[in-house]
């Protein structure tokens, strides 16, 4: 993404770092007698990692906006499987962590719309 601002790539990396993190959570099931997330859950974000990761590489390299959105929408998606976290019974530190994902998905969101560089005026 050549003419990206700093902040636009900032956003594109955020969102790349999450999605590629949960390209991994189809590995780690929910262990038996715990409250997690089901199975189709953990395939669905997985799923939606790997969408969002290519969606952030083909923009990064080429700039192209319906892949910015599709990256945005997908790391949101992610995000909103995760959101009832905090209407179950689970430890604190997973509430944590999903308030944590949410900031995250927050961030990487505005920075990647972020507008772009204005030129700068000339003064006579």
């Amino acid at each position: 993404m050549n003419t990206a601002s700093k902040r636009q790539r900032t956003g594109l990396l955020l969102a790349g770092i999450y999605s590629a993190f949960n390209i991994l959570s189809v590995l780690f099931p929910t262990p038996d007698g715990q409250v997690g997330p089901p199975s189709g859950i953990l395939i669905i974000d997985s799923v939606l990692g790997l969408v969002g990761l290519a969606a952030v590489i083909v923009t990064w390299r080429t700039g192209n906006r319906a892949a910015l959105r599709v990256a945005a929408g997908a790391i949101i998606l992610i995000t909103l499987t995760t959101l009832p976290a905090f209407f179950v019974d689970v430890p604190a530190g997973i509430k944590l962590l999903v308030g944590v994902f949410v900031l995250v998905t927050i961030a990487a969101v505005v920075l990647m719309f972020s507008p772009g560089r204005r030129p700068t005026p000339v003064l006579d």
